[in-house]
């Protein structure tokens, strides 16, 4: 099969120019676009454990941990221990948390509404639901 051929090329193609727009989209706010999902989300479901939110981010449980801990570090985030579970941590945006991810957000939206801007409304849809039917594809194989 031909490499121009090849439907996840193209996917990997499209991923890496998404990222690379939203990490410079990121830079104001010093956060790289894994801290600002997990930011994102946090900000979305305050006290979610590492775990829940690594399936959320898409990411490994440790590399999830390695983002928490960079983000406690610069004071973005804090986890303290759960009421009833002591070994499981909630983790909450701080007050700077929040102004980061405001920041960043700020650029990710307008990452987000150019590409958006770039389809038609019916083409949006129909691109969602192909990505759709690529990610059912592809999980069968796993």
């Amino acid at each position: 099969m031909a490499p121009e051929e090849r439907i996840g090329s193209h996917l990997k193609r499209a991923e890496q120019a998404l990222l690379a727009a939203k990490n410079t989209a990121c830079k104001p706010a010093a956060v790289t676009v894994p801290q600002y999902a997990a930011l994102l989300w946090l900000a979305e479901k305050p006290g979610i454990s590492a775990a829940a939110l690594a399936r959320l981010c898409g990411v490994t449980p440790p590399t999830m941990n390695t983002v928490l801990k960079n983000l406690q570090e610069r004071g973005l985030i804090e986890r303290t221990p759960h009421e009833w579970h002591r070994n499981v941590l909630e983790t909450r945006l701080t007050g700077a948390g929040r102004a980061a991810l405001e920041l960043a957000d700020a650029g990710a939206v307008r990452v987000e509404r150019a590409l958006a801007d770039a389809f038609t409304g019916e083409e949006r849809e129909q691109l969602v639901r192909l990505l759709g039917r690529c990610a059912q594809v592809l999980a069968a194989q796993a």
